[in-house]
């Protein structure tokens, strides 16, 4: 028998993408024999995020201002946009330093099945950014899955003769996440992009 607040707690864990119930076992008892204050700071780290971080207004990236760092660097280049599901796509991306555009987080993929339309995505979002201008590139760098791929599909029929559009290239695995892939892969996958 196990106490009712460790229940809750592997309850809690088990909401965790990735974490099933042996894992939260192990993370809950885990934080039991750490110290007070070092279960603290975690619960004080998780409290924070919640509270001070927010979607940039402009790309929907993870920020703590109104405007993400990236669309506010002027040393970015304006000009092209690279389409991705999540923030921790943007990420994905920064750390093969090969790309030195703008970004805009879509908030998933596109799936009919589970009730996911382009209405509750921001795709209207980045229709108006190109329309506003100044876009000769989007880059769709959407994960290579069947929701994926549907999803950069119907972006790239949208605005088909209104910008560039390119597709990330070859070398990422077909049905894994863009979070998963290596920085060498996802390099060249960004460096081979083609026309869709």
């Amino acid at each position: 028998m196990i106490s009712p607040s460790v229940d809750n707690l592997v309850a809690q864990l088990t909401r965790l993408p990735g974490v099933g119930t042996r894992t939260a076992h192990r993370l809950a008892f885990h934080l039991l024999q750490r110290s007070t204050p070092e279960a603290n700071a975690l619960a004080d780290a998780i409290r924070e995020v919640k509270e001070r971080v927010r979607f940039c207004q402009v790309c929907g990236n993870l920020t703590e201002q109104e405007v993400c760092g990236i669309c506010q660097d002027p040393r970015r280049d304006r000009s092209v946009i690279c389409v991705v599901e999540q923030p921790v796509d943007v990420v994905s991306v920064e750390r093969t330093a090969e790309y030195r555009g703008l970004y805009h987080v879509l908030g998933g993929s596109l799936s009919p099945l589970d009730g996911i339309e382009p209405g509750d995505l921001r795709i209207g979002e980045l229709f108006q950014r190109v329309q506003d201008g100044g876009v000769t590139e989007v880059v769709l760098a959407t994960n290579p899955n069947m929701t994926g791929e549907a999803t950069a599909n119907y972006i790239a029929d949208k605005l088909r003769g209104r910008t560039r559009v390119t597709r990330l290239a070859s070398g990422l695995p077909v049905g894994g996440d863009l979070e998963y892939a290596d920085e060498v892969t996802l390099g060249r996958a960004l460096l081979g992009r083609r026309e869709m």
